[in-house]
């Protein structure tokens, strides 16, 4: 799949970023990513919210296995058969993609620190 195919299939979404990576692309919407393209294979990102209706779709799960390692199952998931011959259905997968790559970035901030050196915070905390 060529990036002119790849910007196809998440047109519903607008504008994508490709890059490469793990000897294939790594496909981003508005800075997240949402899909993977290795092996030959596009695979949409999924989470404990989505992956059931992924699966469900009959969908399968990518398992990264390293020689001598246990095989790691991967947070993408391969698109259902029935999405790439109707545009809508496909728009939908895409979405379920990016909604999940929002809530894993989301997971990911970092708690604001508190301001000031420990001392004034420890001098701070004893005036309560």
């Amino acid at each position: 799949m060529d990036s002119v195919e790849i910007e196809e299939v998440f047109s519903s979404l607008g504008p994508v970023g490709i890059k490469r990576m793990f000897s294939g692309k790594g496909i981003y919407h508005q800075g997240v990513i949402i899909a993977l393209y290795l092996f030959d294979e596009l695979m949409l990102k999924a989470d404990v919210e989505t992956a059931p209706a992924f699966s469900a779709a009959g969908a399968r799960q990518w398992v990264y296995q390293r020689e001598g390692k246990k095989p790691v199952a991967m947070p993408y998931w391969s698109v259902p058969e029935n999405a790439y011959d109707d545009p809508d259905e496909m728009a939908k997968w895409v979405r379920l993609a990016f909604e999940a790559g929002l809530r894993v970035e989301a997971g990911k901030a970092k708690p604001a620190r508190p301001r000031g050196s420990a001392k004034m915070r420890q001098k701070r905390e004893g005036e309560g």
